[in-house]
């Protein structure tokens, strides 16, 4: 697996003084912390993104729709390393995901599989999220194109779900999250 996950993104060793990248962090903090770590990054970082997901939610005895994190350790800070290192020094709850079967290597994102896995989840109104142990084979359906529409030129798999009409794209960043978002079908073209 970590071969694959090497080919499909930049996960090799970052030089310290390099530039911005997405950086893979965890957020240790209690689901129900008031000020989890994608909240309290805004302003310290330059670009923060943890995927949203809508939740109801008692407050005050009455049932609110309110959006949380998808999974709530999971996030991702574009900056520099230089200026996160201090950060996740100072903070005991704010850590980098490192790369298994090395000693201190953060897992990184390449840019462009970042923007189009950011692009894709915010022109859907409402994304499904699956983690990797989540995606079956039998979730996974043909292999299309997408011609049109805010996601033109994306290439991907459908999601197979019995009896719905909608047709949903399965948008992934191997090995961390996988996103299924609504597509009209007349965009889709078969590969």
């Amino acid at each position: 697996m970590s071969g694959i996950a090497n080919q499909e993104y930049d996960l090799s060793c970052v030089p310290y003084n390099d530039g911005p990248r997405w950086y893979v962090m965890r957020d240790l903090t209690r689901t129900n912390a008031k000020m989890p770590a994608y909240k309290m990054l805004e302003g310290m970082v330059s670009k923060v993104f943890t995927p949203m997901t809508w939740k109801v939610v008692k407050v005050k005895g009455k049932g609110k729709r309110v959006q949380v994190p998808f999974m709530h350790d999971l996030l991702f800070v574009y900056d520099r390393r230089k200026n996160i290192d201090p950060i996740v020094e100072r903070i005991g709850t704010f850590q980098y995901r490192y790369l298994r079967g090395t000693y201190r290597v953060p897992m990184t994102v390449r840019e462009a599989d970042m923007n189009r896995f950011m692009q894709a989840v915010e022109m859907s109104d409402d994304p499904k999220y699956y983690s990797p142990n989540e995606i079956t084979p039998a979730m996974v359906g043909r292999s299309v194109r997408i011609i049109g529409g805010p996601l033109d030129g994306y290439e991907g798999r459908l999601q197979k779900l019995q009896g719905s009409r909608t047709k949903r794209l399965l948008v992934e960043l191997p090995g961390l999250i996988t996103a299924a978002v609504e597509v009209c079908p007349e965009y889709i073209e078969l590969v």
